[in-house]
């Protein structure tokens, strides 16, 4: 008998079908956008930051509260046989190479085209950011940073 499609090899949990990964995903991905939007009206209002400074230091915190969350709720039946120290450090890098940069390029170069060229407020422009980005991320996240491979602990 085989094991059924969704259930992670080396860990005996049941992997999440791919639609409740999306769901989680975007969950996730929700609580980081209103941590992002809420640095990025800090930054810019409290610490007088120029938007772009902002958005970068915004997106860049964003991205380490939603590795840890990815790590400990989306993909978290995939991680917990490659759960060492050596392994997260790998995920996380493997995470900032994907999604940060994902994130904070799309970022910037939305933000500077929607708000410092077409002159769109700051919390629209990075809103319309974020969405164009969350598609690819979910998809790298899948496909490379959480993907069960035993690369993680030779």
């Amino acid at each position: 008998m085989t094991a059924a499609p969704w259930t992670a090899r080396n860990t005996g949990r049941q992997e999440d079908p791919s639609w409740r990964r999306w769901l989680k995903f975007n969950l996730v991905g929700l609580l980081g956008f209103g941590l992002q939007l809420g640095l990025l009206a800090l930054f810019i209002h409290v610490a007088h930051c120029n938007y772009l400074l902002a958005t970068a230091l915004a997106v860049e915190i964003t991205v380490i509260h939603n590795f840890l969350w990815h790590e400990r709720f989306t993909w978290a039946s995939r991680v917990a046989s490659a759960g060492s120290m050596r392994a997260r450090l790998i995920r996380f890098a493997h995470f900032n190479l994907t999604n940060g940069a994902v994130s904070l390029g799309g970022n910037l170069l939305l933000m500077h085209l929607l708000s410092g060229q077409l002159g769109l407020p700051y919390l629209a422009s990075n809103a319309i950011s974020v969405v164009a980005c969350a598609v690819l991320n979910f998809l790298l996240c899948d496909g490379w940073v959480f993907q069960e491979r035993g690369c993680y602990e030779s």
